[in-house]
């Protein structure tokens, strides 16, 4: 999974000129109907019961981090669109983007729909 310029130049910059980075409390995953790209933007869901989830990574190993357990997004109470990406983010609103990926396959959320990513299936890799 790709990560931003904020997280490089964050890392970056702690690793090379003493400027301390503060991890997240916590990190949320938001779905995207227009994907960013390294420099943020995109499209993100909103309305219709829409709202980020929160997602806990793995320790990580050999360069690359997982999610460890499903993530399940609250019932669509309208449709949301067609969902082409994904974004972890530091905050449950707003926030930096930190990382993101396309869906391999697009998913058209309906009203009534839920959207789930299994445990193992969010891969945030440094390698």
């Amino acid at each position: 999974m790709p990560k931003t310029y904020y997280l490089d130049n964050s890392f970056l910059s702690a690793a090379l000129r003493q400027v301390p980075y503060t991890s997240p409390l916590a990190v949320y995953v938001a779905l995207h109907t227009a994907a960013p790209t390294v420099g943020g933007g995109g499209t993100e869901v909103s309305g219709g019961s829409y709202a980020r989830q929160t997602v806990v990574f793995s320790a990580p190993v050999n360069g690359q981090s997982t999610n460890v357990a499903d993530v399940l997004f609250p019932i669509a109470t309208v449709a949301w669109g067609t969902i082409v990406a994904f974004g972890v983010y530091d905050a449950s609103s707003g926030g930096n983007l930190l990382y993101f990926n396309n869906l391999s396959t697009p998913r058209n959320v309906q009203i009534n729909d839920q959207v789930r990513f299994p445990a193992g299936q969010l891969i945030a890799s440094e390698a």
